[in-house]
C-alpha cells in the first residue's frame, strides 16, 4: 500500500535525494529519505517504501541496508505485527555530525602524513595541503564548543 502525497510533498522528495544524492549517496536511499522525512507517518513499512517510491525489491533492500549502516535509519516492530517499521534516526543527529567530524579529523592526520613525504618541488600546492588539513584539526577543535554555545541559545528560548 502507497503513501498518498501531492504533489508538493513528491516535490520535496526529491529535493531531498538530490541534496542526498550531492553529499555521495546512492539516489534511491537519498529519495527513501525524503520520503520518511515528509511522511505523515514517521515509521513505514518496506513495501510503502517500495510501492510510494515506484522502486524494486531489490533497490529498497540495498538503500535500507546503507542507511541502516550509515546510522540514518532504524527500524521497530509492533507486537502481533511481523513487518518492519523503518524510520529516521533524527534523535541522533549530535551522533551523526560528531561522526562526520570524526572523519575529517583522521583525513586531517592522513594529509599530514602526506606532507611528510611530498618534496619541496610544489610549495605552494603543499601549503594548501597543510591549510586544509589545519583547517580540519580547527574544526574538529572547535565543533564542541559550537555545539555548547547552540545549546545555551536553545536553553534560552
Amino acid at each position: 500500500m502507497s503513501i498518498k502525497l501531492d504533489d508538493k510533498h513528491k516535490a520535496l522528495i526529491e529535493k531531498i535525494g538530490i541534496a542526498h544524492e550531492e553529499k555521495g549517496l546512492q539516489p534511491v536511499a537519498g529519495r527513501i529519505l525524503g520520503l520518511l522525512y515528509v511522511s505523515p507517518r514517521p515509521e513505514l513499512t518496506f513495501d510503502e517504501i517500495r510501492e510510494t517510491l515506484n522502486i524494486s525489491k531489490s533497490a529498497t533492500s540495498t538503500a535500507l541496508n546503507l542507511l541502516m549502516h550509515i546510522g540514518h535509519i532504524d527500524y521497530t516492530t509492533f507486537s502481533g505485527n511481523r513487518k518492519r517499521y523503518f524510520r529516521l534516526k533524527v534523535g541522533n543527529w549530535r551522533d551523526l555530525i560528531q561522526g562526520e567530524i570524526e572523519k575529517v579529523i583522521k583525513m586531517s592526520h592522513v594529509l599530514k602524513e602526506v606532507l611528510a613525504v611530498r618534496g619541496d618541488e610544489t610549495p605552494t600546492f603543499n601549503c594548501s595541503i597543510e591549510e586544509f588539513a589545519d583547517f580540519m584539526q580547527f574544526m574538529h577543535k572547535e565543533f564542541p564548543v559550537l555545539l555548547q554555545r547552540w545549546e545555551q541559545t536553545k536553553n534560552k528560548e
